[in-house]
């Protein structure tokens, strides 16, 4: 059988874009997602434009053990084999910690981090040959975020994790994890860019540019690659700056906004 490419979050703006580019290339695709009714509806699309490409599909909440456990044990049943992981599921709920819910501080932990950790490990004991771990993080991750504290921490997680990995797996796979800007995907997360001005405008990349970006990078075995000049000039350019400059400037312009689609 030949291996195929798990995406997680298949059905979302980026986990599409993702889908879109593998599909290109003619990559087989295992495509994982909380919505029944998304999958298929994705997978007939990809199969009427591409008919001869091996598209499957698993309903999973990668929030919950269980749900993942159930997707692990279907993967067996079928006998799967992975050539790679795009983990591009996540949660970008920002708001003051204040105004969380438990539930909410659960699922956004456990989808931006937990969950990757989990299918790292589910793709590694399934993989064919060297496979490529490929993680979604954010130029959020690299500095505490006030205001989008969880998930500026999520993704530091996530970060450390993969450079970990490549440690542990070197030889045995590839591991990379991409820092990214803001991607244009949903209607509230465009009307932040917007809020942004200038910078915002220029520090964002359409998803289809990091599907690209990222999966050419982790295919020469990057570390962490910020993706996007401006995102790198800004990374760059900050870099001496003390920690108290950054945030406070961080609190004072994300502290007006709210965002939480999930």
């Amino acid at each position: 059988m030949t291996p195929f490419t798990l995406v997680t979050g298949a059905c979302g703006g980026l986990g599409g874009a993702f889908v879109r580019e593998l599909a290109r290339r003619a990559q087989p695709l295992y495509l994982t997602g909380r919505s029944e009714e998304k999958l298929k509806a994705l997978r007939e699309k990809l199969l009427h434009s591409h008919p001869s490409l091996p598209v499957r599909t698993a309903v999973c909440d990668l929030a919950d053990d269980a749900s993942r456990r159930a997707l692990f044990a279907k993967l067996d049943g079928e006998g799967v084999r992975f050539c790679r992981l795009v983990y591009a599921a996540g949660a970008d709920i920002q708001k003051p910690l204040e105004e969380y819910t438990e539930e909410k501080i659960t699922f956004q932990a456990r989808a931006n981090f937990e969950g990757a950790v989990s299918l790292a490990r589910a793709v590694l004991e399934r993989s064919e040959g060297i496979p490529e771990l490929l993680f979604v993080g954010s130029v959020s991750g690299l500095y505490p975020m006030p205001y989008f504290a969880l998930y500026s921490a999520a993704k530091k997680a996530l970060w450390q994790f993969a450079a970990a990995l490549r440690v542990e797996w070197k030889g045995r796979a590839k591991v990379t994890c991409v820092q990214p800007g803001a991607i244009p995907t949903r209607e509230d997360v465009k009307e932040n860019i917007r809020t942004q001005g200038l910078w915002g405008k220029l520090a964002a990349l359409p998803p289809d540019v990091v599907a690209r970006k990222s999966l050419d990078a982790v295919r020469r075995n990057r570390r962490s690659p910020v993706l996007g000049f401006w995102n790198k000039l800004m990374h760059a350019s900050t870099a001496l700056l003390p920690l108290s400059w950054k945030m406070h400037f961080i609190a004072k312009k994300w502290s007006k906004t709210r965002k939480d689609a999930f």
